[in-house]
């Protein structure tokens, strides 16, 4: 553990099975240094674009500020959804964005913690978030506090946490949705405390993505739930 998450305090959450989870919350001077990777990152990005701009003449300039917006602001996004709530800053760090419920986040909560910066960024430098993560109890930003999210560490088994004993791990055959992985996952994470008749009526709702249905449905609901949470 490092010397930084011994100085947070762990915060816990109670699902409505009954099962308790907990994790350490991550305090601003661990976000600031794995922001400042992101922020180079994303400058390296946007000089690269910058330079491909200049060789397009008049076409370019638009495509420089459409570029750049857009990575500005769905940079993190996408990292957030698509790489287990890690951009290359937090992954460095050991750090996760997930829901205060500690699931993965959901790409509303994404959209709304990061269209937030604007106001944390205020009046200069992220005043207002600093503050508000020095204030709250679980170090969050206003995005946090206004999304429902917490920044966490990520410890060496917690991709793996709650996932039942030989079970493989295998990448769906169609391309998941957002949405449909956050459910995968919520799945594995709580499928020790639910029947396996129940098991088997959720696995067979969703036929239509695993093309099968009973027990080798819900094998491959189990296989595929695995590999989203890291397990390969």
């Amino acid at each position: 553990m490092s010397s930084f998450q011994q100085l947070d305090a762990r915060c816990r959450v109670e699902t409505p099975e009954g099962i308790e989870f907990d994790s350490s919350p991550v305090g601003p001077i661990p976000r600031v240094m794995a922001y400042f990777i992101d922020l180079c990152w994303r400058t390296l990005i946007v000089s690269v674009i910058g330079v491909i701009s200049l060789m397009l003449g008049k076409v370019g300039a638009g495509f420089f500020f459409i570029t750049a917006f857009l990575l500005e602001w769905f940079y993190p996004v996408y990292f957030e959804i698509f790489k287990n709530g890690q951009t290359p800053g937090k992954k460095k760090y050991g750090l996760r964005v997930v829901n205060d419920d500690f699931t993965p986040v959901s790409w509303g909560n994404s959209c709304i913690r990061n269209l937030l910066r604007s106001a944390d960024f205020l009046p200069f430098l992220y005043t207002f978030g600093l503050i508000s993560m020095v204030v709250s109890s679980k170090f969050q930003r206003l995005g946090d506090l206004a999304a429902g999210t917490l920044v966490v560490y990520e410890t060496k088994n917690q991709k793996q946490e709650g996932l039942p004993e030989g079970v493989g791990a295998k990448p769906s055959s169609v391309r998941l949705s957002a949405e449909e992985q956050h459910c995968f996952k919520n799945f594995m994470l709580r499928s020790e405390i639910i029947s396996e008749s129940r098991q088997i009526e959720l696995a067979n709702i969703l036929r239509p993505i695993l093309k099968q249905d009973g027990q080798a449905g819900l094998q491959e609901l189990k296989s595929i739930g695995a590999w989203l949470l890291g397990k390969k």
